[in-house]
């Protein structure tokens, strides 16, 4: 079975001050269906933009990314997009919910973003979430009303609505105790065993033991940990 991700030799330049910026050097990595695979590494060290290729956000300098064997490269903008609304969750450090909408409503948004309405499946969906994520009795309450760990429970419900093939998680446990923490990667971790794809990056040794697969990042540049 091919990969659900793959990059080939991806690097990533930037401009700053005239000067180029290697944010990745050719990096090759492969992500299989049904595993965990966590990036390591300091801020700074390349790890968010590496997940932003993966995610189909940016595109690579040279090289290449390909998502579910479609090249991102080859893709117009408004695919890309329609890719990441349909298959790709991405969970983030900040939450990023919508505050004025209840937790069954944030969970229920991107499904509204690409046309699906409100329907007894859609709703049945978002309940076996919540469940899933110990939240079935939080569906209308709002984001102020709930803890730091239960807001990021809602996001992976919420990059799970559409049935993504893989979750991106960018430090998702940067903002919680280590209880909540916890909880947050043994989540990812049951993801991950129910066939989907998780990718996920910390600065945190001890957030990589609940991975499959672990790699350490080093100015761009990626190694087997």
């Amino acid at each position: 079975m091919p990969p659900i991700v793959e990059l080939i030799r991806v690097s990533k330049v930037y401009q700053a001050n005239g000067n180029a910026v290697h944010a990745l050097r050719e990096i090759d990595l492969a992500l299989e269906k049904g595993t965990f695979t966590v990036i390591v590494g300091r801020s700074g060290c390349g790890k968010s933009t590496l997940l932003n290729l993966a995610g189909a956000v940016d595109l690579p300098t040279s090289g290449e990314v390909r998502i579910e064997q479609q090249s991102t490269q080859s893709l117009r903008d408004a695919e890309l997009s329609r890719l990441r609304r349909t298959r790709i969750g991405f969970v983030f450090q900040f939450f990023n919910l919508m505050p004025t909408l209840t937790v069954e409503e944030n969970v229920e948004l991107p499904l509204l973003l690409d046309g699906i309405k409100t329907s007894g499946k859609t709703r049945e969906r978002i309940a076996e979430l919540l469940g899933m994520v110990g939240l079935e009795k939080k569906g209308r309450s709002f984001p102020h009303q709930l803890s730091g760990g239960e807001m990021q429970r809602v996001a992976i419900a919420r990059a799970l609505v559409h049935e993504p093939s893989i979750v991106i998680a960018d430090e998702p446990t940067g903002n919680l105790d280590s209880a909540n923490a916890e909880t947050v990667l043994r989540l990812l971790q049951h993801i991950s065993e129910t066939s989907h794809t998780v990718l996920m990056a910390t600065h945190s040794r001890e957030a990589a033991e609940f991975a499959s697969h672990i790699f350490s990042m080093r100015d761009g540049q990626l190694s087997v940990s």
